[in-house]
């Protein structure tokens, strides 16, 4: 069984950085895929980043390009969500999702359904 935990979240005003961490047990994670969503009050769950564990190949929201990054450290099995110059709209929950065979990853790193674990989440709230 993949446990996922994410920790890093808090508040934090406007302009401001977090940077969230995903810390993953349970399996060898060389062939898996994992990713960042978020789901704000009232809203539905959506993908924000995503990054194969053995390559490192990344995708993004369009719209966060250039404010977040992920990464991951291999030795530790921790993915991480850099967040910079935060938004009061980034203000959301944040989930940690892992897939354990990244074949077909390009087709399906965006959607939900695409990853079989999820952490608890942690809340991001950035104030105006």
């Amino acid at each position: 069984q993949v446990r996922l935990v994410e920790s890093g979240g808090g508040l934090v005003q406007a302009g401001g950085s977090l940077r969230l961490s995903c810390a993953a047990s349970g399996r060898t994670f060389s062939s898996y895929a994992m990713g960042w969503f978020r789901q704000a009050p009232g809203k539905e769950r959506e993908f924000v980043a995503a990054i194969s564990w053995s390559f490192g190949v990344t995708y993004y929201k369009d719209s966060l390009k250039g404010r977040f990054t992920i990464s991951r450290d291999n030795a530790k099995n921790t993915m991480y969500l850099q967040m910079n110059s935060l938004k009061p709209e980034d203000t959301a929950v944040y989930y940690c999702a892992a897939q354990e065979d990244w074949e077909g990853f390009r087709s399906w790193y965006s959607s939900r359904s695409g990853y079989d674990y999820w952490g608890q989440g942690t809340q991001v709230t950035v104030s105006s």
